[in-house]
């Protein structure tokens, strides 16, 4: 068994009883002793269990207003992130103007976008920025165009307030690529922070598609601002760590689900 297959039936298991032990997992899975706790290691450090003595149990998630800085997001589940960037780069079309909104993953999937042709990107994220400045530079314009909506500056980089808003409520996007910080069946998407949530639904509101792109960590999490229902996305796109149960969720109300495996 794969060991994103193994880590998501890891997770089905902590999600459904709160908790896991290592020896039941060894006899469940057929696998040592030594695999399993490198799995909870790996869940731990994606930030989606804790581990105790002898097992893990569920984390209870931090507090929904606690915002992490960019830097901090952006080495988590780095193998999901490039692999669901990948697969969100191929819903872009040449000649297309895309939004992006601020995040790590959208960050991956900006990366993957700069040989598209023709392309128009809109975004509010600072790092987005740069990469796609520095591209324009060494491509000799050959790069996408740049559309920076201006704003004030919050700890995941993101551009937001009132100048973000006002400046993409004049836009239309064929294709927003948008990020989150949690994803719940209850609370839909949501972020740590109120003006970024706002700015949020600006892009939504700009976009004629909405593609969500989020790793499993962040099923079950839910900050302190909502955003967007399940069912205003398009698109949802996510790694094969996501357990069964969300992925059912997920499948019933988003417009199309993408699962990638990601590669461990």
């Amino acid at each position: 068994m794969l060991a994103g297959r193994r880590r998501a039936l890891i997770m089905d298991t902590v999600r459904t009883h709160g908790e896991v032990r290592v020896a039941d997992l060894v006899d469940r899975l057929g696998v040592s002793d030594m695999t399993i706790r490198r799995d909870l290691d790996a869940l731990a450090a994606d930030g989606v269990l804790d581990k105790v003595h002898g097992g893990a149990v569920a984390r209870t998630g931090a507090a929904t207003a606690d915002e992490p800085w960019f830097e901090a997001k952006a080495p988590l589940a780095a193998a999901a992130k490039t692999a669901i960037a990948a697969a969100a780069a191929d819903l872009v079309e040449p000649g297309s103007v895309v939004a992006l909104s601020a995040g790590s993953t959208t960050y991956a999937v900006a990366t993957q976008l700069l040989g598209v042709p023709r392309l128009t990107v809109v975004t509010n994220s600072l790092p987005i920025a740069d990469v796609l400045r520095a591209a324009d530079r060494d491509r000799a314009g050959d790069a996408p165009t740049l559309l920076l909506t201006g704003g004030t500056p919050t700890r995941s980089a993101a551009l937001v307030g009132p100048i973000a808003d006002q400046a993409l409520a004049n836009l239309h996007v064929d294709l927003l690529i948008l990020g989150t910080h949690g994803v719940s069946e209850r609370a839909g998407l949501s972020t740590p922070n109120l003006a970024e949530g706002q700015t949020n639904r600006a892009l939504i509101a700009a976009a004629r598609r909405v593609a969500v792109v989020a790793d499993h960590t962040k099923w079950g999490v839910a900050g302190l601002a909502g955003f967007a229902a399940l069912d205003t996305v398009d698109v949802f796109v996510t790694d094969d760590g996501i357990p069964t149960a969300a992925r059912d969720v997920l499948a019933d109300h988003v417009g199309e689900l993408i699962v990638v495996p990601a590669t461990d």
